[in-house]
């Protein structure tokens, strides 16, 4: 009897729990993916790489919208089990209430780790291979990107100036300024036309494999190239290609520090950690320490707070419906949770700053568990906790 309302339990929560966290997941997901698209209006990469670059970002959604669903969820299953009077039908079956709340605990500690394993490996990855497609993508629409009487910079090194641009992609009087050059200081080509040719190009790693590639082309013109030495070489030219695959976006292409994957993070403060060792992040880690610091305490730390949440929750199941002040608990118990929660956001921020930040970071769920839980066998001090 009791592993069946156990069972009846579990399947409502986590029915529940899925739809809100589905649910809240599109709605943030769509809103993310709208900044996004500066990647293809700005930067000139392709739609393909945008719609994947919003997709691979979805674990990290779900791992920050996890503690809230929950606490959300939880409160709506009790709540509605009062409603329909199940929770009456649980009490005089026998079972009692730190059974119930032990089992919801249980269930906290699943999410927990299901949260854990989601920061700790899945979203960094996640994250990690967002940032490489956009480091391998090219510049595809670069074409549509150059608008006329206008500097475009969308290219980086790379400064574009049309006067004119036909409607047949054909651009009159171009003005292009190259600061990527090796040897020179920076380049200059000013030529009377041009146009934007796609063509497919070989690459030597894959022999045989053609690749699309934009080729700027231009016509009866003349490049003045600035040497480190101060001096300027002109060189006339009645047509000339540059391909735009050589140029990079301006999209930040070398990893965050949410992107990096755990281990690395722990590689970067081991130094600080241990002060035999060399001063490895110096080296390898361009991040601050206190930022990854607090980077890996929000991947430990921030799921050990939900059991803090289901504790807080069950305090719900001391009242009764019918009881005048149950309209207020409610409110009481969700501001509760929700204010631990919104601590632990503000809390993660700044306990990368200190040794004592950080103590107090972990320690707090332990504790505040230890406390509630004892509490709510005093409420329950008049039931068989035997039974």
């Amino acid at each position: 009897m009791r592993n069946t309302i156990y069972r009846y339990f579990f399947k409502e929560f986590i029915s529940l729990f899925t739809l809100i966290l589905i649910s809240t997941c599109v709605i943030v997901w769509i809103v993310q993916a709208v900044n996004y698209l500066d990647f293809v209006t700005e930067d000139g990469h392709a739609f393909s790489v945008y719609f994947t670059y919003s997709i691979l970002n979805i674990p990290k959604v779900i791992g920050r919208l996890i503690p809230l669903v929950f606490l959300i969820s939880l409160l709506t299953t009790i709540l509605q089990f009062e409603k329909n009077n199940e929770l009456l039908v649980f009490w005089t079956s026998g079972l009692n209430k730190i059974k119930l709340v032990n089992f919801i605990f249980i269930i906290s500690i699943l999410i927990t780790l299901f949260q854990l394993l989601l920061s700790l490996s899945i979203s960094p990855s996640s994250l990690n291979f967002a940032r490489s497609v956009l480091k391998s993508s090219s510049i595809t629409l670069f074409p549509s990107l150059v608008k006329e009487k206008k500097f475009n910079d969308t290219v980086k090194g790379l400064t574009v100036f049309v006067e004119k641009k036909k409607p047949d992609g054909e651009m009159l009087n171009v003005f292009l300024r190259d600061d990527t050059s090796g040897n020179a200081k920076s380049k200059t080509i000013i030529a009377k036309k041009g146009y934007i040719e796609t063509k497919g190009v070989m690459p030597f790693v894959k022999v045989g494999v053609l690749t699309e590639q934009n080729f700027l082309v231009l016509f009866n013109g003349v490049i003045q190239t600035e040497k480190k030495n101060k001096k300027i070489n002109f060189l006339n030219f009645y047509k000339t290609e540059i391909n735009l695959a050589s140029f990079e976006s301006k999209t930040t292409t070398y990893p965050k520090i949410q992107e990096n994957n755990t281990l690395s993070l722990l590689n970067c403060i081991r130094p600080f950690l241990d002060e035999s060792k060399t001063t490895l992040s110096e080296q390898q880690c361009s991040a601050r320490i206190d930022d990854i610091a607090a980077e890996l305490n929000r991947r430990f730390g921030m799921p050990l707070y939900i059991p803090i949440v289901s504790i807080i929750i069950c305090y719900m199941l001391s009242s009764r419906i019918e009881s005048k002040y149950y309209f207020f608990q409610k409110y009481i118990v969700f501001i509760m949770a929700f204010t631990i929660l919104v601590f632990a956001e503000i809390m993660v921020r700044y306990s990368g700053n200190s040794a004592l930040g950080t103590i107090i970071y972990y320690s707090l769920p332990p504790l505040l568990i230890l406390l509630n839980y004892l509490n709510l066998i005093r409420i329950f001090k008049f039931e068989n906790l035997d039974q």
